[in-house]
């Protein structure tokens, strides 16, 4: 895979919590500009990125969350961390503003220079139809994650 874009935000380390500065998604080279055409019409966007300071010997494929002791084993599939099989993100954010070849977003949890395969606008009818339910130590776990 060839990375469509590269972001740019003051985030030079991955660490758990405090995402919600803004991060900007530059447009890699061999993308046309047009590829951002409209794209200012929706007010969501998924960003799939790839985890590329990622070490394939950090994978856990089960664990407690976070290695809190207060949470079950769980595994690599039903959490959401860094260290995975691919090293693939997926995240849900807010657009802020289009300029370019530029987007700013914010709720973007990938550090400076993390390279972007896609970005997919969200569209309402692909959300999960129904109530969505989670356990109770993934609520705790998110709790600082975006503030």
């Amino acid at each position: 895979m060839k990375p469509v874009a590269i972001v740019k935000n003051a985030r030079k380390e991955p660490t758990d919590d405090h995402w919600e500065e803004v991060s900007e998604i530059i447009l890699a080279d061999h993308i046309p500009t047009e590829a951002f055409e409209n794209i200012a019409d929706f007010s969501h966007l998924e960003i799939i990125y790839f985890f590329d300071k990622a070490n394939v010997n950090d994978i856990l494929y089960y664990g407690r969350p976070r290695g809190n002791t207060a949470y079950p084993l769980v595994g690599i599939f039903g959490q959401r961390k860094k260290d995975r099989p691919n090293s693939l993100g997926l995240c849900t954010v807010q657009l802020l503003e289009h300029k370019g070849r530029t987007i700013r977003v914010k709720y973007l949890d990938a550090i400076d220079g993390t390279p972007v395969l896609d970005i997919k606008p969200v569209f309402r009818e692909f959300q999960p139809k129904g109530e969505i339910k989670q356990p109770f130590w993934a609520s705790d776990l998110m709790k600082d994650y975006w503030d």
